[in-house]
């Protein structure tokens, strides 16, 4: 076994390990089906999905479907979880939420990465068994941790009327998915400008910050822990790592350290390029400097 097997071995116990993990916190307070609570028959279904569809993709040696899987997994776990438990106002209303965001990005995800023809973060995992079978894994984490708090709300023994915080939330998360929906399709716009192909987007929102879909992202799912919050308690507030998780993620990890990486290989040299990171926040957006 090579060093870069383990490593890929301890990627995949550690993605399991959290689901464990978000899976006993989430559990606590929750309806049961019998002995099992359903967040933890979600946790399994979180897991499960991405190693099915794992399979046939290794085998065909093709990313096409991680995205849109990743989105259907947040379907039907919601789904999952609304048919095991009694639904009510605030658990319709995050599922409804989130069901939205996860058809839409699904969707957009899947149509661009269709036309692009390939996803250049696969390239070469998609060849590498351990590494691909993780990075699967990984996503079934994701799916989980990020949905974690709603879908406790969702499958939380108790119900409480919907409030102010509920309203809060509600717009935060409609604040969020418009920004994340309108910076999608000016970008996809700009880069199907063939005169653009080399270029880098400075216009709409991108104006504001470098990355304003991630903070759409980040906006919305704080907006869902929100309106989660009054029915969590106990072990299931643990559950409010979700919006942090995403922070985390799209800002130390996955997200925004790779994109800066691969603007600053193929414009790091182009002065406008830097007067843009000058005048231009990365994350949260703001009026873009002047001069």
């Amino acid at each position: 076994m090579t060093k870069q097997d383990l490593e890929h071995l301890l990627g995949i116990a550690g993605a399991l390990l959290l689901i464990v993990a978000v899976a006993a916190a989430g559990s606590v307070n929750g309806v049961r089906v019998g002995s099992v609570p359903v967040f933890a028959v979600c946790a399994m279904l979180a897991v499960l999905i991405q190693w099915v569809v794992f399979v046939p993709s290794y085998r065909l040696q093709t990313e096409h479907y991680f995205d849109l899987t990743g989105s259907l997994t947040y379907i039907t776990l919601l789904v999952c979880a609304l048919l095991l438990t009694e639904a009510n106002t605030r658990s319709v209303l995050i599922a409804s939420l989130v069901l939205i965001w996860a058809l839409r990005l699904g969707t957009f995800l899947f149509v661009r990465v269709r036309a692009d023809g390939a996803d250049k973060r696969f390239t070469r995992m998609k060849t590498i068994f351990l590494q691909f079978l993780m990075t699967w894994t990984i996503q079934g984490a994701w799916v989980l941790v990020t949905l974690a708090a709603g879908l406790a709300a969702i499958t939380a023994d108790v119900v409480e009327p919907l409030g102010a915080g509920a309203l809060l939330g509600t717009s935060l998360w409609l604040l969020g998915f418009v920004i994340e929906v309108v910076a999608d399709y000016q970008k996809r716009a700009f880069r199907q400008d063939p005169q653009r192909t080399h270029e880098f987007i400075t216009s709409g929102l991108w104006a504001w910050s470098r990355h304003p879909n991630y903070f759409g992202e980040i906006l919305l799912w704080f907006g869902i822990a929100l309106i989660a919050l009054p029915v969590l308690s106990g072990w299931q507030l643990l559950t409010l790592v979700s919006p942090v998780f995403v922070v985390v993620l799209l800002t130390k990890i996955s997200g925004i350290p790779m994109l800066e990486r691969r603007a600053n290989r193929k414009w790091g040299e182009d002065p406008d390029y830097q007067d843009y990171k000058r005048r231009t926040p990365v994350l949260i957006m703001r009026p873009p400097t002047a001069g």
